[in-house]
């Protein structure tokens, strides 16, 4: 597949290795390689641990396919063809997919001088680079698998786990904004069905303790020509499979706090979630705004070609969801001494990353963005107004998905009608409609399937507009929509996870994708047991069935570092598209 042109940036926002004086010098004399070409450098851009480069030396080789073998009986093989863009680039044989602490056996074949060769390597990897802090139990999270269907045995899965240190929070804008939601980079590893760690993100690059710019909490996300692309509180960039950073850049003066979500879009812009400084209220005030801005960016020359302040698309006056909602857990900002307690708002509060209303408070909470090329468009989830919104170039809310209460003018002209199969509108009374459709509450992940519907986590709290009586009440589930923009009507197509009541629950974080390859939905389900204190959360992976069988042809457990933390999101991987 042919790499984007944000791979391309200009050489003045590139980084790469600098080697010491008298260049990089694998063969020296003496220097022992194990094949025909050349010696082996493991971790070879210190971004990427479990990657490796068996090196050139000087020789020219085509055709090139790559074996990282499974470890022990059951071990899964990692295969994936080289693109000869590839060897250009990293001036040898990318290998990625080794395990940690290990001796792996890596088989080659490649052409050179017109033959075809075969070749096995031993690449000895380091053991896990981490941080512990208070409170943990194990210095990594582990993934242990509970079913795995036949045919579904090679997925790799992408996970993150999120951790707070003694430093989160130190640091503040003077005008408010979101700079004390602050993170070590947490743990960011692909895991095999084996739960057997296959790559990891080394985290020293993105540690904001001494630096401002990487103040915040990392995103990072897998893109269709294989890299990563990345974001970081006030920072944002692009790093390849192997840990190569391609270039990375401050965010766009002007705008802040990037989180949540950066989405690469098929129109080769990037779409960052971020606040805005500086931002005049009505009243004349001057704040930082708190997770309500959308801008797009040239990918090359990091130009701005677009802003949606949300506070004037929508309505950040709109109270009647977040007074519903649980105040011990907002998103990964998580106080457990909370839980059982009211939320509150105060008019006149203090400015700042706090649930509220009005420009300058965590009244949006926006935390995923997707673009739709056939209107050019974007749809938004916003937590704390437990709407879904599509929304055009110039400003326009073409549809709302949510429950209608509080919502008033032309915004409520746009909120949608549940119907049926036959489009018939379903009766909803005190937030509870027929035929078994519901809304979303403190949603995530609100994303296109590519089969003209629409997927959302519905994490479920605040549901009906209230807090369970009963926490055991509580559930979250996937539901995928069906949206006719023309008739401004929802149709509630499919769901899972009610029927798992709270065991699953997940009252923040979360994710449900689509997966066409598989026709499964891929659901994270990032908090769950958070609120059980005697033990760590344990956030689940499944890929579920897309069609009435809603059959479970996955399921990894996770078990966390300590109690109150989360997982923000999972997804699929894939290394042959990477490498």
């Amino acid at each position: 597949m042919k790499k984007l042109i944000i791979s391309a940036i200009s050489l003045a926002v590139l980084t790469s290795p600098v080697y010491a004086a008298g260049g990089d010098k694998p063969h020296r004399k003496g220097a022992k390689t194990q094949g025909q070409i050349g010696s082996i450098l493991v971790n070879p851009y210190k971004n990427a641990p479990l990657t490796a480069i068996i090196d050139l030396a000087g020789n020219k080789i085509t055709d090139v396919s790559v074996v990282v073998q499974g470890k022990g009986k059951n071990g899964i093989d990692i295969k994936y063809d080289v693109e000869q863009s590839s060897i250009n680039t990293h001036n040898g044989i990318p290998v990625a997919g080794l395990y940690p602490n290990f001796n792996n056996t890596v088989d080659v074949t490649y052409t050179k001088d017109g033959k075809k060769i075969a070749e096995t390597y031993r690449i000895m990897t380091s053991g896990m680079l981490t941080v512990t802090t208070d409170g943990f139990v194990r210095n990594w999270p582990e993934i242990t698998p509970k079913k795995v269907a036949k045919g579904f045995e090679e997925r790799m899965y992408y996970y993150t786990a999120d951790i707070k240190t003694a430093f989160s929070g130190e640091v503040s804008w003077a005008k408010g904004g979101a700079l004390t939601w602050d993170f070590d980079p947490g743990f960011k590893w692909i895991a095999d069905t084996q739960g057997e760690m296959r790559w990891y993100l080394n985290p020293a690059h993105f540690d904001g303790r001494e630096f401002v710019k990487y103040r915040g909490t990392l995103q990072m996300y897998q893109v269709d020509s294989g890299d990563w692309i990345w974001m970081k509180g006030q920072s944002y960039g692009m790093m390849d499979f192997m840990g190569r950073m391609l270039w990375e850049r401050p965010m766009p003066r002007g705008f802040a706090d990037g989180s949540h979500e950066i989405l690469l879009a098929e129109n080769d812009h990037i779409f960052l979630r971020v606040g805005k400084r500086n931002y005049k209220r009505d009243d004349g005030q001057i704040v930082n705004t708190v997770r309500d801005h959308i801008i797009e960016v040239d990918a090359l020359s990091g130009d701005v070609t677009k802003v949606w302040d949300m506070g004037a698309i929508l309505d950040p006056n709109r109270e009647e969801a977040i007074l519903s909602q649980n105040p011990a857990a907002v998103c990964m900002e998580i106080d457990l001494s909370k839980e059982g307690e009211k939320q509150e708002i105060e008019p006149d509060a203090p400015f700042g990353d706090h649930a509220g209303i009005g420009i300058g408070r965590n009244w949006a909470h926006i935390n995923s963005i997707d673009y739709d090329p056939s209107d050019d468009s974007i749809i938004i989830s916003s937590r704390q107004q437990s709407a879904v919104a599509k929304i055009t170039r110039d400003d326009q809310v073409k549809w709302i998905l949510s429950s209608p209460e509080g919502w008033e003018g032309k915004l409520r002209e746009k909120v949608l009608i549940p119907v049926n199969a036959k489009g018939k509108p379903i009766e909803c009374k005190y937030n509870r409609c027929e035929d078994n459709f519901d809304y979303t509450w403190a949603q995530h992940a609100a994303f296109l399937t590519g089969k003209g519907t629409l997927t959302v986590f519905d994490n479920g709290d605040g549901r009906g507009m209230e807090q369970a009586a009963l926490k055991s009440m509580n559930y979250s589930r996937a539901v995928e929509y069906k949206i006719n923009e023309e008739k401004g009507t929802v149709e509630q197509v499919w769901e899972f996870g009610k029927e798992l009541g709270y065991d699953y629950f997940s009252t923040v974080v979360s994710l449900v994708e689509y997966q066409k390859d598989k026709n499964t939905n891929l659901i994270h389900f990032g908090a769950r047991h958070l609120f059980e204190q005697k033990d760590v959360s344990h956030p689940t992976l499944m890929e579920v069935s897309a069609n009435d069988s809603k059959e479970i042809k996955v399921e990894m457990e996770m078990q966390h570092v300590a109690p109150g933390l989360i997982s923000y999101r999972a997804r699929v991987i894939d290394f042959d598209t990477a490498l």
